[in-house]
């Protein structure tokens, strides 16, 4: 691949503008200034220099943020930040979107990516990827509630009935519990619907990656996913047998 047409793919602007970089003797390859745009690449493991800035050769981006509060999953957010405004221009430029939502109040795990086929095989209704949340309730959880939303409940203006698995009591007014759809506010919604509230909800694992297993990801904070992370969050389970 030819300098320019890497740099434009790597998002660091237009043909022209990484032609002007590369003629302005920005790019540092293997510790050697490149100022032909028309320079061939190797891609396999390319590492490269812009403005002194290291940067490594990806054909597609995949990136885990531990959200916080305040953020939407929005670029024109409307009341509160944007997740986006986290990330730096370059990525931007990529057209990196968000896997799914999280409300503004709520915390955790989210995937981006500009991998338009991951992001479909993570969001699909028929791929039940797995997500597991954490929360606050407003009032103690009962044995009655905990069966209830492992039997499923019907949710307003939604088809079918909707059931949590591995529903675990972690103190009186705290809960976690696997969800295997993706409905507008499910986790707020299901909890309402047997009698209780949410009042603050964190997403702890999408697939088999649990936020915990990615090293130094604290809250605000994003990180590359490796090949083997991106396996783990696109784990599925077949619960299409069970009826759910």
């Amino acid at each position: 691949m030819l300098l320019e047409k890497m740099l434009q793919s790597q998002g660091f602007g237009s043909r022209k503008h990484c032609q002007q970089l590369i003629k302005n003797a920005a790019i540092e390859i293997d510790g050697q200034i490149i100022t032909d745009p028309k320079y061939k690449l190797k891609l396999d493991a390319l590492h490269y220099k812009v403005h002194g800035e290291s940067f490594e050769y990806r054909e597609k981006v995949y990136i885990a943020l531990n959200k916080p509060e305040g953020y939407e999953c929005s670029h024109q957010a409307t009341h509160h930040f944007s997740v986006f405004d986290l990330f730096d221009d370059v990525l931007l430029n990529r057209g990196i979107q968000c896997v799914g939502r999280l409300d503004q109040d709520t915390t955790g795990l989210l995937l981006l990516t500009d991998d338009g086929q991951f992001l479909q095989a993570l969001t699909h209704p028929k791929k039940h990827v797995v997500k597991v949340y954490r929360m606050q309730t407003a009032d103690p959880v009962t044995d009655e509630q905990v069966q209830q939303l492992e039997q499923g409940v019907e949710l307003r203006n939604e088809k079918g009935s909707f059931a949590a698995t591995d529903v675990k009591r972690l103190a009186e007014c705290e809960l976690q519990m696997t969800v295997h759809q993706g409905v507008y506010h499910q986790v707020k919604r299901m909890l309402a619907a047997v009698g209780n509230k949410v009042e603050s909800l964190h997403r702890q694992q999408i697939g088999a990656l649990d936020l915990t297993g990615i090293p130094d990801l604290v809250e605000g904070r994003w990180t590359y996913l490796n090949a083997e992370q991106v396996a783990l969050a696109k784990t599925r389970n077949d619960l299409e047998s069970e009826g759910i």
